[in-house]
């Protein structure tokens, strides 16, 4: 099977319609078939072949989307790459993938040219102009053909590999291969259970705002999911909050898949209540836990629910979804997808009881093959044949999952187990309070203490004093913050996520220059 069948039987389906909008410029689906099918004989005259990666780096839009299914239909391997990356870190990248070829565009060029060097990289295409010593994607397109005959990939091929953030050591390729995505966007759509109505309604009026980057697992699964329910995606090249309620009013849409940081900067934008946003019937967040108190106000605020779900790269990505015609509870991600086993386990792999908290596993047809080139890592992911996840959560007993933390960032004071998401709930819940993050940093006595980074919402005040004593009164003690720091911004990498290894490496430095009497109040910028 190729991956690719999902835009060719999205066709058959369908007919052709605007399947894209970028720039109020519409895209049907069979005009971008067409430029993928010239596409592949260009890529192919370079001598791509099966088999060998093929780095995208571009924000989103149309180019993107085409790149993908051209690469895909020769059965080479889409290794799609955060433009917001340095030059070193795509030079790891080329050279850990091996990749042979580079898409990009000319905003990136000086960088990647810098980045190719000492790889096997023979190939460079920008996609929006030309260069010195670089193919146009145009030229490559104009001179193709509109039919292609797509390679017939093995389901166990790799069809896409994405790297991880890195939290410990160097980022990690996870290899997902057709089958994994495939099973992934055809399980998690048909977990939503719609109707013949509701999914002929949808055919006809649904209208996706895809703000999440197409570099990474979620906005990807997104769009895959696009070609099965026959939606028209209206893209963003990148989130901002303003232009995206804009986008939703102009356009009607009607479903919007975003990450916390989305809702927050939304739910905080002085112009939120001037936007129509009624014509939403579908509000999804993952890719990070969602506070409840901005998921309790967003819903009063629109007058409707937001669905939290929850996955990882690992599984292709998604591993749980809150289901239309099954009531929404307070905190739970929702109920395994169709296909996806899951446990809540001990450090032995013991199966907990329902309630207690412990490391999620997740075995199905979605679990990853591997990391490239890391098999001691892939042992210790894959082990008995479980994704071991590296998250806390625990089932209730009707199933729901409810993710508790990361197990790196659990705080351990004097024996006892802090989860920062608790204390960082209790944060959002204050009137001042924009966004909270919670951190585990070195106590003498206890081990470790509670150290909690803060952004305030614009003209309103706090003070450290105010704030501890703010949680000492809903949580128990040792809980309790020992110290907060006031930050302008939390540092996030490209899809929003709160990168808490940012913040501690942050407070190692002000640790250290604190003899000197300096402050350490900058923030650190995600790339």
């Amino acid at each position: 099977m190729n991956l690719a069948h999902l835009a060719q039987s999205n066709i058959r389906l369908f007919g052709e319609y605007a399947f894209l909008t970028f720039n109020d410029r519409d895209y049907s689906n069979v005009e971008i078939n067409r430029r993928a099918n010239r596409l592949a004989h260009g890529l192919r005259a370079l001598g791509v072949e099966r088999g060998q990666s093929v780095v995208v780096m571009m924000p989103n839009c149309p180019q993107v989307i085409i790149s993908y299914q051209a690469i895909l239909k020769i059965g080479a391997v889409i290794v799609p790459a955060l433009f917001l990356l340095g030059a070193r870190e795509v030079k790891y990248i080329l050279q850990n993938s091996e990749a042979t070829t580079m898409i990009t565009s000319t905003r990136f060029l000086d960088k990647v040219r810098a980045a190719v060097a000492d790889t096997n990289v023979r190939h460079i295409i920008i996609a929006d102009g030309a260069a010195d010593g670089a193919h146009a994607l145009d030229d490559l397109i104009s001179r193709g053909e509109d039919n292609f005959a797509m390679v017939e990939t093995d389901s166990d091929d790799v069809a896409v590999m994405l790297y991880t953030a890195g939290t410990t050591g160097q980022p990690k390729g996870v290899m997902l291969t057709h089958f994994n995505l495939y099973s992934n966007a055809k399980l998690a759509f048909e977990t939503a259970e719609f109707s013949a109505d509701d999914l002929n309604r949808r055919a006809q009026d649904s209208v996706a705002l895809l703000a999440l980057p197409l570099a990474h697992s979620y906005g990807l699964t997104v769009m895959n999911v696009g070609f099965l329910s026959g939606a028209r995606y209206v893209i963003m090249p990148a989130f901002d909050a303003e232009k995206a309620m804009a986008l939703i009013q102009k356009y009607r849409v009607t479903d919007f898949a975003g990450v916390p940081t989305m809702y927050v900067q939304m739910l905080n934008h002085p112009n939120f209540a001037q936007f129509d946003l009624a014509s939403v019937r579908a509000w999804g967040s993952g890719s990070a836990p969602l506070p409840v108190e901005i998921q309790k106000v967003f819903a009063q605020k629109i007058n409707q629910p937001v669905s939290e779900g929850y996955g990882l790269s690992e599984y292709a990505p998604v591993v749980s979804t809150n289901r239309r015609n099954r009531p929404l509870k307070k905190g739970s991600v929702g109920l395994p997808i169709f296909g996806a086993e899951v446990r809540i386990v001990d450090a032995e792999d013991r199966e907990l009881p329902r309630g207690e908290a412990g490391e999620l596993i997740v075995r199905g047809p979605s679990m990853m093959k591997g990391y490239y080139k890391m098999p001691e890592a892939t042992a210790r992911a894959l082990r008995n044949g479980w994704l071991h996840t590296g998250d806390i959560a625990r089932m209730d007993e009707d199933g729901y999952l409810y993710i508790v933390e990361r197990k790196d960032d659990l705080i351990i004071r004097g024996g006892e187990n802090i989860y920062p998401r608790e204390v960082e709930e209790v944060l959002y819940r204050h009137s001042a309070i924009v966004e909270a993050a919670v951190i585990g940093v070195p106590d003498a006595v206890m081990g470790q203490a509670v150290h909690a980074y803060v952004v305030l919402k614009k003209d309103q005040t706090a003070t450290e004093e105010e704030l501890i004593k703010y949680c000492a009164e809903q949580i128990a003690k040792f809980k309790t913050p020992k110290s907060v720091t006031f930050l302008q911004a939390l540092p996030k990498n490209i899809i929003g996520k709160i990168l808490r290894k940012d913040l501690r490496a942050m407070y190692k430095i002000r640790r250290l220059l604190r003899p000197f009497g300096a402050r350490n109040d900058k923030i650190i910028h995600a790339r």
